[in-house]
């Protein structure tokens, strides 16, 4: 029994591991891309906006999907729906059909990632065992994210871009094969449940009009009228969505889930968590590249030991902390090496870009805290839900996070604009990594005194 737990978990971490891995693994093949198809790197950027784009956009709809109509159904849909357009977007001869599987990619990859979650939560039913499930669910997430750099630049210096996408179909295939073996059957509804497909289809367009709207920031000055319209027609929108929450008999979301102060903090840190984490990973490839000179190999190569020891946090100190921290001090715990990692970072532009010093900074960031700010974020985010919801919780974090990272990237530009600097890495960017890290752990350490308050009242 304990062997086929142990499995699943394995088998939902790898699917999480390639789709994570595909948010980072783009940055570092951009080059090779625009050099095949003659395009200029705002073009070639829209591959991550898509990809991001449709994955943000369709989290709510999968998070609701593996609740009503099966985790396993999902995943596995989900799973080929990936595996196909990786294949697709490997064999494209244009850049608008590598567009549009890229896009695709995103859309397979918001119906794996609750479901994989929900999976997880409902196999893992005691507490340690679960905090220590989720740990590993969430390493893997973040070293996919982490270790995308790494692979993306080795791959498209060795072999080419086209393998950036063709490595997922294998390692897909495997995994959806086995989990179809091995996931647990779907438990029979005794009610067919409808999906609110009217919220959902609102809710989308609305994310995608909005995160368009601040991804284009930058370029107000040339079209004002389609980017604040945009932006204007994405609050409508999600406005309607929430007038839409209030009154339907079966919402796609519960708004009273937000009632519990765990649910909304958990949320607030994964948006700001995406824009710290997806913005540090922007950086710190034109860091590399861009202020130190380095190729696409030799920096996906300084990058690899970090995600060795994030796998290795994950394994041994992650179960550690669990057991003496709660979830809000871990998440302190976690965001405080962030936050010496930006300050060092920001350091190190200060006295010469020292490589030593900037690998030390790149190893609190990706190597140690991002583990434990998953981690601690996900248990606190389902801790007083009905596990019923896991699948919506999850999808809704995750919306969180990737919000968070387009509109802070995108925020990060407009400034960088407005303040340039002589480096591709400058102060401006460094400064608001320190930001977000200093409101996260302020935030959650106002949440450890008010429950320590609580727990000695009671």
């Amino acid at each position: 029994m304990q062997l086929r737990k142990n499995l699943i978990l394995v088998l939902a971490s790898v699917a999480t591991f390639v789709e994570a891995l595909d948010i980072a693994i783009i940055n570092l093949t951009i080059p090779s891309i625009q050099e095949q198809f003659h395009i200029g790197v705002e073009q070639a950027q829209w591959l991550q906006t898509l990809y991001v784009l449709l994955f943000g956009g369709f989290l709510i709809i999968g998070g609701r999907m593996s609740d009503q109509r099966g985790r396993k159904k999902v995943f596995l849909v989900g799973g080929l729906v990936f595996m196909l357009t990786s294949l697709g977007a490997g064999l494209s001869t244009s850049f608008e059909s590598l567009a549009v599987f890229r896009a695709l990619q995103g859309l397979g990859a918001a119906f794996i990632m609750p479901a994989s979650s929900s999976i997880i939560n409902n196999t893992f039913t005691e507490t340690q065992e679960r905090n220590r499930a989720i740990g590993i669910f969430s390493s893997f997430a973040a070293i996919g994210s982490g270790s995308g750099l790494s692979i993306g630049g080795l791959l498209s210096t060795y072999l080419s871009w086209h393998w950036v996408f063709l490595i997922n179909v294998p390692i897909l295939a495997v995994t959806l094969v086995l989990a179809y073996i091995y996931f647990p059957k779907d438990e029979p509804t005794k009610e067919r449940q409808r999906v609110d497909m009217a919220s959902a289809i609102l809710l989308v367009v609305g994310l995608l009009c909005f995160t368009y709207g601040t991804h284009e920031l930058p370029s107000v000055g040339s079209t004002p009228v389609i980017i604040i319209g945009s932006i204007l027609i994405g609050v409508l929108l999600l406005g309607t969505v929430i007038y839409r929450l209030k009154t339907v008999e079966e919402p796609l979301i519960k708004l009273d889930l937000f009632n519990q102060s765990s649910v909304r903090i958990s949320n607030g840190i994964f948006f700001i968590q995406g824009a710290f984490f997806i913005g540090f990973l922007f950086l710190i490839s034109l860091m590399l590249q861009s202020d130190m000179g380095h190729t696409a190999a030799s920096a996906g190569l300084l990058l690899v030991p970090f995600s060795i020891l994030s796998a290795l946090i994950a394994k041994f100190a992650l179960p550690l902390v669990s057991k003496r921290l709660n979830s809000a001090q871990m998440g302190i715990f976690g965001w405080s090496f962030l936050l010496l990692g930006a300050t060092v970072l920001w350091t190190a532009i200060h006295l010469g870009h020292p490589l030593p010093l900037i690998l030390v900074g790149v190893a609190c960031i990706s190597g140690i805290g991002i583990t434990f700010c998953f981690t601690s974020m996900a248990v606190l985010s389902i801790r007083d839900v009905d596990s019923a919801n896991y699948g919506v919780i999850s999808s809704l974090t995750s919306t969180s996070y990737f919000l968070g990272g387009g509109i802070g990237l995108a925020f990060m530009t407009v400034l960088n604009q407005l303040l340039p600097s002589e480096w591709a890495v400058g102060n401006l960017s460094l400064g608001l990594l320190f930001l977000y890290a200093l409101m996260s752990v302020l935030i959650l350490s106002k949440m450890a005194r008010s429950e320590h308050a609580i727990s000695k009242t009671a």
